[in-house]
């Protein structure tokens, strides 16, 4: 069964360990320590496993901001994404959510696109040739 519950800090070195799979080390381990303290960390699990975890904050211009969506790799390709944004979108504390995704990720572009998330805007010179993409979905068409 999957679902979705917030983070606790017992949950912190089975998300730095997913996340060293996915980028090769554990150099967030604070980002993820101070989300997880913030009450700004999602984890979705299947039978009581960690299977990949949100980060978000409220910071952007007011909205909310999905700034990491992070799905082990043995667990790709199963809806996992999609059940966090899902649930980030429908319990959002703000009328608006934006992530983003670099040019080169086209399969986050897929997910995002996916769960009715549309373009909204291009970040230049953040990572060097290739641009970030953000993205946003109104919380009114969550339904």
């Amino acid at each position: 069964m999957k679902k979705v519950v917030k983070a606790s800090v017992d949950d912190l070195d089975q998300l730095v360990e997913i996340d060293s799979e996915v980028i090769g080390n554990t150099s967030r381990k604070d980002f993820i320590k101070n989300a997880i303290e913030a009450e700004a960390c999602l984890i979705a699990l299947e039978n009581d496993e960690v299977a990949g975890y949100l980060i978000y904050d409220t910071h952007f211009f007011g909205c909310s901001f999905i700034s990491m969506i992070i799905v082990s790799p043995a667990k790709r390709r199963k809806g996992f994404a999609s059940l966090l944004m899902n649930h980030m979108v429908s319990h959002s504390e703000t009328e608006k959510v934006f992530s983003s995704a670099n040019r080169s990720n086209h399969d986050m572009q897929k997910v995002f696109e996916a769960n009715g998330f549309v373009e909204s805007g291009v970040i230049e010179n953040l990572d060097e040739g290739d641009p970030e993409i953000v993205y946003f979905k109104s919380v009114k068409e969550k339904q």
